[in-house]
């Protein structure tokens, strides 16, 4: 079985929230679709030992926020990365009170849908939470944002959690081996250099590439980064970076 031939599926990027007694969770997730027109019906999956999938089934409630494809890495980081156990992921982000109860977030997204949730699947390890849509709103003209272009881009895998989630390592063992005197000359520079792959994320710092983000201009060497430099995207300390 080859396994990147699942990256060949087509997902957006999108954050789940919901709220049930005061306390306010969300996540970032590619699994959202549509199963039915009338009435109008989304469906999620949502990793049984997460925090947001015991809130979502206690309120009965979920919210869907497409993000915008230049989404504020800040957003991924702390829905995508953090618990709601541990800090509040809501601080300085805009959202409304859906009529549902759950707070839709509006900070980076492109289109809202507000839903009761009406049926829910046990498929293993996930829930297949279905919810009808009781409100919904376009925010703007943004291109969505894709999973392909945040994988691309950021040089992302899914997290352990995620329902497409695949072992970096068995990916990686799919990736042939090209011989060093088959590069053309002007890739040979692919090879100088040293990539650092943050432990917790999966975020690449790429030393040619620098990080803009963060004011981290291209050509500074790893060991060169300030010593309170963290990921963009989990905040995680240079500790947790490896030498790739």
């Amino acid at each position: 079985m080859k396994l990147k031939a699942f990256h060949k599926l087509s997902y957006g990027l999108y954050l789940i929230a919901s709220e049930y007694r005061d306390k306010k969770t969300g996540y970032i997730a590619n699994t959202v679709f549509q199963v039915t027109s009338d009435p109008p019906q989304l469906a999620i999956s949502c990793h049984k030992n997460n925090f947001s999938t015991r809130i979502i089934l206690d309120s009965g409630a979920f919210s869907v926020s497409v993000l915008k494809k230049e989404v504020n890495m800040k957003i991924v980081g702390d829905f995508g990365f953090m618990s709601s156990t541990d800090i509040n992921k809501f601080s300085g982000i805009n959202y409304l009170k859906g009529q549902s109860g759950a707070p839709i977030v509006i900070d980076s997204s492109v289109a809202w849908f507000d839903c009761k949730v009406v049926k829910s699947i046990d498929m293993g390890t996930h829930f297949l939470i279905i919810g009808q849509v009781i409100d919904s709103d376009e925010i703007s003209d943004d291109e969505p944002l894709t999973y392909q272009y945040y994988r691309e881009k950021y040089k992302m895998y899914s997290p352990k959690n995620s329902p497409t989630y695949i072992e970096k390592s068995k990916l990686e063992a799919e990736i042939p081996m090209i011989p060093v005197q088959d590069i053309e000359p002007e890739h040979e520079h692919f090879f100088d250099g040293e990539s650092y792959v943050c432990a917790i994320c999966g975020f690449t710092y790429n030393p040619e590439e620098g990080d803009p983000s963060m004011g981290i201009s291209p050509g500074t060497r790893f060991e060169d980064l300030p010593a309170d430099y963290r990921c963009p995207i989990c905040n995680a300390s240079k500790e947790y970076f490896k030498k790739v």
